[in-house]
């Protein structure tokens, strides 16, 4: 194909006789229509140019409480730290700033402060690279002022995951222990300046949930998890471990958490609701408060003032205990939050509970808890932004629908609904909302009063998308039963009318966009098909002529002329799940499963369009789009829960 106004690149066929150009995903050829406006300049040697903006990240929504524990600390700048996906962040409460600390490319499993309360360790799981190279599992020594690595440790020497971290507490902080999730969760102990390890041991073939220096012993070190609590003695290069010994007392499941007393005493929590006191220097009990909480106590905070603090599992109780262990005050957590995960001293007698619901609340023993940080608890896809306010709304397979202000970055409200959520879209007026869910039913919601206003059922499978037309007289939902049902919308929004299905792909509708004049639209599919609708009819468009100059209200399609820039080369069609164009029409986001996000020029139609890439996500980034204003991009991890903001700058 040497004619002129023609070409081939290693995956893409320009074809000018056809107006077209053609890509391949696994093996399969993606055509794509040409807009005759461009198809006389067009030639796929072009270079593509960088976007001239970039993307910054403002706010982090969520926190990583469900499955990780003492990762909750206020630092003597007044912030306080904290991680979710793979940022570790620090929220001034007060100024109502975050900053962020960026140089992980993986979940953050676990955090531990320096005695001099500004050097930083964090541990990450291992990861693969796009290309499917591992990333090993590492710590991460940081500094919380300037934010810059100082150290990184263990690179191809953990196994699977660092789960916990934490730095000798005497003789200058100079060691840190680490535990990682290899089958003998091993336990070493460096010398992190010099980034050497000193010593290591097999800990537990169980979990281990705690590994912890004593505050006054440099040479004494505690871990804990499943059924076991080990004296560690670390004494000439070698590390030797006493167990310690429950007794008369009944052995617990777990041994949950741990923390110290001014005197050298060490205080556990455990799955059975008890705390025990172990004597200083020893390994056997000397006091238990039996059933101190109702199942297990998993956060425990020694406070300034020699009293000591509990937090509940299932009673979702924050006790204080007076130095002779009688119950000073107790308050529950509001159920919604869940349960108390950790619990940090901030100032005056002011606490922060970090929740198993992925929640940081902020409050006291004596006065109760708010919200500081709300976090979504299960896989998230759901993600539409208003089309005329700083808000947005996410969804997700917890059930949980949040509108969020993009300002106060707190949720406005938040509504269970009866099944997991998988999209949203917002009708032209934003006064409703549409959520599909993965049973085939979807909702409306008004936006103002979050009452139900309708629910409506098609098919049985998961709702992937719902869009409003962009004259509002439409809604389009598509469904993993190939199929898009086409409603007739009355009333702002409040009345919806079923007119027909399209009927045409031989696999799931991922996406779909609709043309400026809401005259049709066009759907993506998983078998990487592009088709286009007549709304009215319901019918398939089969005419080149009539679509390929139309101009789309939005670009959310991850096939079509205007995006194909974004696919790599070699690219699975699956790695790529979401894109978005911003509203002035020069900018285009991407959300891959490799945990980046990648902003491009827009429009993206050279092949392998170069772009701007972001890391903070990890494994699948799901879903992007930009405020109706374009001053943000907001982004949403599956696994990670998160949802990050960026400031277009």
């Amino acid at each position: 194909m040497s004619s002129f106004g023609a070409g081939k690149t290693k995956e893409v066929i320009f074809s000018m006789e056809e107006g077209s150009v053609k890509m391949f995903l696994r093996g399969r050829p993606v055509p794509m229509l040409i807009p005759d406006e461009l198809a006389p300049t067009y030639s796929l040697d072009t270079r593509s140019e960088l976007p001239s903006c970039r993307l910054k990240l403002d706010w982090v929504y969520g926190y990583r409480g469900r499955d990780c524990r003492a990762n909750l600390y206020l630092l003597p700048t007044g912030e306080i730290v904290y991680f979710v996906a793979s940022v570790a962040v620090l929220y001034s409460v007060e100024e109502q700033r975050q900053r962020h600390y960026l140089g992980h490319n993986d979940d953050i499993k676990c955090l531990a402060v320096h005695p001099d309360m500004v050097t930083i360790a964090t541990g990450q799981v291992a990861g693969t690279t796009k290309e499917g190279k591992p990333l090993p599992p590492h710590v991460r020594i940081w500094d919380s002022v300037s934010l810059s690595t100082l150290h990184v440790l263990g690179l191809g020497v953990f196994d699977r995951a660092v789960c916990c971290v934490g730095f000798s507490k005497s003789n200058g902080g100079n060691l840190l222990c680490v535990v990682d999730e290899s089958n003998d969760h091993m336990l070493s102990v460096w010398d992190w300046a010099k980034e050497t390890k000193v010593v290591d041991s097999k800990c537990s073939n169980e979990a281990v949930l705690v590994a912890t220096f004593h505050p006054t012993d440099p040479t004494v070190l505690i871990t804990c998890g499943k059924s076991h609590i080990y004296f560690w003695s670390l004494e000439g290069g070698s590390l030797s471990k006493r167990q310690g010994l429950f007794e008369k007392y009944e052995k617990p499941k777990y041994v949950l958490c741990v923390t110290f007393l001014e005197g050298g005493d060490v205080v556990t929590g455990d799955s059975g609701g008890n705390l025990y006191v172990w004597g200083k220097g020893g390994n056997r009990i000397t006091q238990a408060v039996l059933g101190a909480h109702d199942g297990g106590v998993f956060g425990l905070c020694a406070l300034r003032d020699g009293t000591l603090v509990s937090g509940g599992g299932r009673d979702r109780r924050v006790v204080l205990w007076g130095s002779d262990y009688s119950k000073l005050q107790e308050v529950e957590v509001p159920e919604d939050f869940g349960p108390v995960r950790t619990v940090a001293e901030g100032r005056g007698d002011t606490l922060y509970v970090g929740t198993t619901r992925n929640s940081i609340l902020q409050g006291s023993v004596h006065m109760g808890f708010s919200l500081l940080i709300q976090g979504h608890v299960e896989e998230l896809w759901g993600l539409a932004t208003h089309p005329s306010r700083a808000q947005f709304v996410t969804c997700g397979q917890d059930k949980l629908v949040h509108l969020w202000s993009a300002e106060s970055h707190q949720p406005l409200w938040s509504r269970i609904i009866e099944d997991p959520a998988r999209s949203a879209g917002f009708h032209p007026s934003g006064s409703v909302l549409a959520v599909g869910t993965v049973t085939g039913r979807w909702l409306l919601l008004d936006t103002e009063t979050h009452d139900l206003v309708a629910i409506h059922t098609d098919g049985n499978e998961q709702i992937s998308v719902v869009s409003f037309s962009p004259d509002g007289a439409y809604l389009a939902v598509g469904s993993h039963d190939n199929l898009v049902y086409v409603y007739t919308v009355d009333q702002g929004g409040r009345k919806v009318s079923r007119l027909g299905k399209c009927s045409g792909h031989s696999s799931f509708i991922t996406h779909l966009d609709w043309a400026q004049d809401s005259s049709c639209f066009v759907t993506n599919s998983g078998d990487y098909e592009i088709l286009y609708w007549d709304p009215t009819m319901c019918k398939q468009i089969t005419s080149a002529d009539v679509v390929k100059n139309v101009e789309w209200a939005t670009a959310t399609c991850v096939l079509g002329f205007g995006v194909f820039g974004i696919w790599s080369e070699g690219a699975d069609g699956t790695d790529i799940n979401a894109v978005a164009r911003s509203h002035d029409g020069k900018l285009l986001a991407s959300a891959d499963d490799f945990g980046k996000v990648h902003l491009f020029s827009y429009p993206c139609c050279q092949p392998r369009a170069l772009s701007h890439k972001y890391g903070g996500h990890s494994s699948h980034v799901t879903n992007v789009a930009f405020l109706w204003d374009d001053s943000m991009a907001l982004t949403t991890g599956g696994k990670d829960t998160s949802v990050l903001q960026w400031r277009v700058v």
